[in-house]
């Protein structure tokens, strides 16, 4: 598809990046020169330094052709207004980034009104998966398909966990419910797992279950799958009023704390069921005198990456609480990931990887039947799920018998909204939808390519 990208920050560069691995033809536009400079020589995309909410630099990115403009710079009246001016110059579909909690109000009007395809909103999005995370503490990160029937859960297995030693062949008679581990990380690797794998102290695991079968899993093995009844969140920005609205119509109690007396104020107008306390959250008498020993949950979300990443370690030795931390930048993965501190949210991935599912919706209409894509531990493994929509060669053999490339699993299969955990007999079927885990380079865009070798039948639609 020919795709245009007005704003080249954190998550339009994310976006080109992956859009041109994909094989798309890219156009960027920002208007700092030096941006488009790194940009293209990241990636294979064509750069334009302009405004792109000026019809004369989308002319020349080549509205009149284009699939889709994704407008992502930072200012949501410029996203709204390049959208605007795509519709009526080319008539392509069009995202557009909106942050303002002002316009969030009026997100259906919005996108309604300028005939928008899609309105993402980061610090929203980040916040709902926040929320889901606080629902169920004791994962580090969780994905859903088929629309939430079916879901990938995160968690580190520690000496007590009755899991630890055990081989994963055993571990269905021991939890007496359906699951697949699908991916096991254990000393920097990142494994699809056999039968014979043992489980060891440490050990990061990904389960694939339904939303019931997870949660019994759970239970069954000692872990705690309650939510939390109480949060504590660190700092007052966008992100932390959309977390502490949801969690308060869930019935979790929500401390903020914030420095800024102003913040603090427009607070208290917005949020009369959260208590909101003025004071500076990097202090530790602060923190102490506000109850972080007694805290389920914990959300360090101030606007500096180390600030948070400290105060969640601080956390860490002063309470038992679930631990969120926002990360904006990529460049103390490899470090935090050693650190222990919970779950990392970066908003950034969030809103491309969301934006990145509405392309490759956009692509099954012409061949491609790629419906989720979820980027799995720093990008070394992927999740993705495919739509079957008739026979061929993936279908009606058992799996045992279909020859899958190597560094992949078929691991959950939605059929008539009942979920099957895969074993050896079983097979795929036409209006199945199918979860594939990876940790190859993919480059997956059809069912089909799971295979070795692809024969010249009909297409899988």
């Amino acid at each position: 598809m020919n795709i245009i990208i007005a704003g080249c920050g954190k998550v339009g560069g994310a976006l080109a990046e992956q859009l041109s691995r994909e094989v798309h033809d890219i156009t960027v536009i920002d208007q700092r020169s030096a941006v488009i400079q790194h940009v293209t020589n990241a990636a294979d995309v064509r750069g334009i330094v302009g405004n792109g909410a000026s019809y004369n630099i989308q002319k020349d990115a080549g509205i009149e052709k284009a699939d889709l403009l994704i407008a992502v710079t930072d200012a949501d009246e410029v996203n709204l207004l390049c959208c605007l001016i795509a519709k009526k110059a080319g008539g392509c579909q069009t995202i557009a980034r909106v942050r303002n909690p002002v316009y969030h109000q009026e997100i259906s009007h919005i996108k309604e009104e300028l005939g928008l395809s899609m309105i993402i909103n980061p610090e929203w999005a980040a916040a709902m998966e926040i929320a889901r995370l606080l629902r169920f503490p004791s994962a580090i990160e969780i994905d859903t398909f088929a629309g939430g029937r079916i879901e990938l859960l995160r968690f580190r297995i520690d000496a007590s966990n009755p899991l630890c030693r055990q081989q994963i062949k055993n571990i269905s008679a021991l939890s007496k419910c359906e699951v697949l581990i699908c991916i096991v990380e254990r000393d920097a690797q990142v494994l699809i797992p056999d039968g014979d794998m043992e489980l060891k102290e440490n050990d990061t695991i990904s389960i694939v279950a339904s939303p019931m079968n997870a949660s019994r899993f759970f239970r069954l093995i000692g872990i705690e799958t309650n939510q939390v009844k109480n949060t504590m969140i660190i700092g007052g920005g966008r992100l932390s009023f959309y977390l502490a609205r949801k969690l308060l119509d869930m019935g979790i109690a929500v401390k903020i704390v914030e420095k800024n007396r102003e913040i603090c104020g427009e607070l208290c107008e917005l949020l009369p069921k959260a208590m909101i306390i003025c004071g500076d959250g990097t202090d530790q008498e602060v923190l102490a005198e506000e109850g972080l020993a007694e805290a389920e949950g914990f959300a360090a979300l101030t606007n500096m990456d180390e600030e948070n990443v400290m105060l969640s370690l601080y956390a860490k030795s002063m309470s038992r609480a679930k631990k969120i931390t926002k990360v904006n930048s990529n460049t103390y993965d490899s470090i935090i990931a050693t650190l222990d501190i919970g779950s990392v949210i970066h908003p950034k991935h969030i809103t491309a990887e969301s934006i990145l599912q509405y392309v490759r919706a956009m692509q099954n209409s012409i061949g491609s039947n790629v419906e989720t894509l979820y980027r799995l531990v720093e990008g070394r493994a992927e999740a993705l799920e495919f739509i079957i929509r008739e026979r061929g060669e993936v279908t009606d053999i058992p799996l045992q018998n279909l020859e899958l490339k190597s560094h992949m699993l078929v691991c959950a299969i939605h059929r008539n909204g009942k979920i099957i955990i895969p074993k050896g007999p079983d097979c795929l079927k036409a209006g199945d939808s199918v979860v594939i885990i990876t940790t190859g380079c993919s480059e997956l865009r059809d069912i089909r390519d799971i295979l070795k070798k692809a024969h010249n039948t009909s297409a899988v639609r």
